[in-house]
């Protein structure tokens, strides 16, 4: 199974549910099976009791899950019917470790975010990376997941460290970590600012994690225009 991390900086509301969408539209094309993944870094167990002005509409599965609208866009994009484990939420991933605590599984241990909760995230997505969701038989070939928020809110910080363990154990080959970042271009002068999208790749960075691509929203595509003169 590969892997394929979409993350946001600077601010939110740039479009990684699309940009994660579209990037499973090329690998479908490529010939691979794609599934989706979108985290949720919020303590509600999912989006149905959650006020639509505050989070958007609620996308409704068929299994009854009620979830982020981004799997509803994963579900056009890519033709694939996902379930309500697709969708994983911090309150999802606290329930079931305290389950598991007063059940006595942990015996006796502290129960810690590190390593109890990272554990539970990790275990969460190679669980439901191997459910088939596109009506053939065997897991997909790639799993690409959507980690909701901005790099450096705290609430996705046992996600970030989760998912830097998971880039360590399946492996570099199978990892690829895609940021999507705003550059945003002052009205006085009109010019394009890079400064924002250098912090917060080096936040990521400093969180174990390094971009192999990034996805840069600009009102302007004069950036990349200059960037191709000194490379040709």
């Amino acid at each position: 199974m590969k892997y394929v991390l979409v993350t946001g900086g600077v601010v939110s509301g740039l479009g990684k549910g699309v940009t994660a969408s579209s990037i499973g539209v090329v690998l479908k094309a490529c010939g691979l099976r794609v599934t989706s993944i979108k985290i949720d870094p919020y303590l509600n167990t999912d989006a149905g009791t959650m006020s639509p002005f505050e989070h958007g509409e609620v996308f409704v599965l068929d299994d009854g899950g009620e979830v982020d609208l981004d799997l509803g866009n994963y579900e056009r994009f890519l033709d694939v019917t996902l379930t309500r484990d697709n969708n994983i939420t911090t309150g999802k991933i606290y329930q079931s470790v305290l389950e598991k605590e007063r059940r006595g599984d942990y015996l006796g241990k502290t129960v810690q975010v590190v390593p109890h909760i990272t554990d539970a995230i990790k275990n969460w997505i190679e669980a439901v990376a191997v459910i088939p969701v596109d009506g053939q038989e065997g897991p997909a070939d790639v799993c690409v997941i959507e980690l909701g928020g901005t790099v450096g809110d705290i609430e996705s910080m046992p996600f970030i460290e989760a998912l830097r363990q998971l880039s360590f154990s399946v492996g570099h080959d199978n990892f690829c970590l895609v940021h999507v970042s705003l550059i945003p271009v002052l009205g006085v002068v009109g010019e394009q600012k890079t400064k924002p999208t250098q912090h917060s790749v080096r936040e990521l960075r400093a969180l174990g994690l390094t971009p192999h691509l990034l996805a840069c929203r600009s009102a302007q595509v004069y950036l990349f225009n200059y960037l191709e003169t000194p490379c040709s």
